[in-house]
């Protein structure tokens, strides 16, 4: 199957405008949607039949699927949000593991700042029932993975 650039990059501008919605949403509302969730899979699969990178979608469901599983641990024991679990479950189906570590390295960044700004009080943040402190994740998934679209991680393959 030939790729067709120019398709994939509007399925790259559309999942980018869904990203920022999740992001938004979650800063407003701290949750995050199924639908959005399905939305963005849903993208991926396009973008991947639209780039010729479907070769390589097994892969990147195998990452998602794995990291999944590492990340039930994680909200079982409170840690973390079942939306958090979705967006960064997604968040790695997208750029599988080829673009996993430049999108790991840009999550530490965008939210190690998210965190700096809510600890100066710069960005919201709710406090838990048990009196803990919570930050929107999706903001920093968000700005991660579309920094990985704009960097060109996910190029059509050629």
């Amino acid at each position: 199957m030939v790729p067709h650039t120019s398709l994939a990059n509007i399925i790259l501008v559309v999942a980018a405008a869904v990203l920022f919605y999740s992001a938004v949403t979650d800063l407003k509302n701290y949750k995050i949607r199924n639908e959005t969730i399905l939305l963005l899979a849903s993208l991926f699969v396009l973008h991947a039949l639209a780039s010729g990178r479907w070769v390589d979608a097994g892969w990147n469901m195998g990452l998602a699927a794995v990291v999944f599983a590492f990340l039930v641990y994680f909200y079982s024991r409170g840690w973390m949000g079942g939306g958090d679990v979705k967006i960064l479950t997604v968040a790695l189906l997208w750029t599988g593991i080829d673009c996993a570590l430049v999108f790991a390295v840009l999550l530490f960044i965008f939210a190690s700042l998210h965190a700096l700004a809510a600890r100066f009080g710069w960005a919201s943040s709710a406090v838990a029932g048990d009196e803990r402190p919570r930050i929107a994740f999706a903001p920093s998934v968000a700005a991660a993975l579309i920094a990985v679209f704009m960097l060109g991680c996910l190029q059509p393959v050629t």
